[in-house]
């Protein structure tokens, strides 16, 4: 009882500092993660000992799930554009060229430099691919309102690809249960590519404009309490999720389409479409909190130490070399500017999206040499991800605003 009760102490005054200190804290090259990463190591085996026990893989599947829906669903409620495909060029050429070249690229380097198996090498490179929507909520948009098209193409990417990585996960743990494709190839294109994405996008539209209709049907007769009427984001989440998941399609993509439908259908209404994303913001900071300090707490050396170089190779290579190289060959008569391709490249951010798909294959049956190979392969490139890019967006993201002005003002 006393090391649950300095628990909560601890994690209260780390709440109560960085809410007092915010505005020393956004002055500083820090992010909010990183001060919830360390605090979470100060609390685990190597610092305090105040959290001992490891909660197991379907617990940790089970939160960051839920972390990334509710991640998803505010990057929808933030882009406000067009559905027209001129508008969307960036995020599609991020998704559809770089996210693959990324995988292929990653598989190959964990097959010839690794010596891991093409179909474990493969899980590794689809459980690597989808940056994070909420650990680069600093890099995304800011408000309904924000245009920029960095921030645009950061908020897409990691709303969309966190959905889309699916499939190539299913491919690496079907390639490492069976290496013969032709006993499962075919399934995998008609049901974990065509369906499971084409269920997730119908599914998405179909309940977000339901219970959007039954919202304004009752509040014509009724007004919601207001108060309560922030529930609604939250049960859009809830349903949405939890009906494509059961007509097996992909849940994360559905939520991500009704964020986007939602604020498309509240667009005459910008008190209420503000109001959802604030609350949806404040969920998603509490469970980043707690998910990032039960991170921390699971720091183990021994592992780390034992695939350190193995880490080191796949995070230098990932961040230095495929992420700016493919972002450069994707966005090829793109006509951006070089300051937004170049922390386009930079900011491939990963996170709690490569948790929940390393943690989604070790319950589906990976185990063995392969399981403890890629846990700890991505977890250390999570871990140097949180340190690296943590410390790099606000001074960059600064130096990018201060730019725009720059040109802004010369026009």
């Amino acid at each position: 009882m006393n090391t649950y009760i300095l628990s909560l102490l601890v994690i209260g005054l780390l709440l109560l500092g960085v809410t007092l200190g915010s505005g020393w804290i956004k002055r500083l090259p820090l992010s909010y993660a990183l001060i919830y990463f360390v605090f979470g190591i100060l609390l685990g085996d190597y610092g305090l000992g105040l959290i001992t026990i490891k909660p197991d893989t379907e617990f940790l599947e089970r939160l960051t799930e839920f972390v990334v829906i509710v991640s998803v669903f505010g990057c929808g409620l933030k882009i406000n554009r067009p559905l027209k495909l001129w508008a969307w060029q960036s995020s599609i050429r991020l998704i559809g060229l770089l996210m693959p070249l990324s995988i292929l690229a990653l598989a190959a380097i964990a097959h010839y430099g690794l010596g891991m198996s093409w179909g474990a090498g493969a899980l590794l490179a689809a459980i690597l691919s989808p940056t994070d929507p909420v650990l680069a909520s600093e890099v995304q948009l800011d408000n309904i309102d924000d245009e920029d098209e960095l921030r645009f193409a950061l908020t897409c990417e990691g709303g969309l690809n966190d959905s889309l990585a699916f499939p190539f996960v299913y491919f690496g743990i079907y390639a490492v249960g069976d290496p013969n494709w032709e006993n499962w190839f075919k399934k995998w294109v008609a049901v974990d590519l065509i369906w499971a994405i084409a269920a997730g996008i119908v599914m998405g539209i179909i309940v977000a404009k339901a219970v959007v209709w039954i919202d304004r049907t009752l509040q014509k007769r009724r007004p919601v309490d207001d108060l309560m009427e922030d529930f609604v984001a939250l049960s859009i989440i809830l349903l949405t999720y939890s009906l494509t998941e059961l007509v097996n399609g992909y849940g994360f993509l559905a939520v991500f389409v009704s964020g986007l439908v939602v604020q498309r259908s509240y667009y005459g209404q910008p008190n209420k479409r503000l109001a959802q994303l604030e609350f949806i913001g404040q969920i998603e900071k509490l469970l980043e909190v707690t998910t990032i300090i039960i991170l921390g707490t699971l720091l183990l050396y021994q592992p780390i130490f034992n695939y350190a170089g193995q880490s080191l190779l796949i995070a230098g290579l990932l961040f230095l070399l495929i992420r700016p190289l493919g972002v450069c060959l994707a966005m090829l008569g793109a006509n951006l500017p070089g300051k937004t391709s170049s922390l386009m490249g930079w900011f491939g951010i990963r996170g709690l999206g490569s948790v929940y798909y390393l943690t989604y294959a070790l319950n589906q049956g990976v185990t063995g040499k392969i399981a403890r190979q890629i846990t700890w392969i991505t977890y250390s490139v999570v871990v140097l991800s949180i340190i690296i890019h943590g410390i790099s967006a606000s001074p960059l993201m600064n130096w990018y605003e201060k730019r725009k002005s720059n040109s802004s003002l010369s026009k």
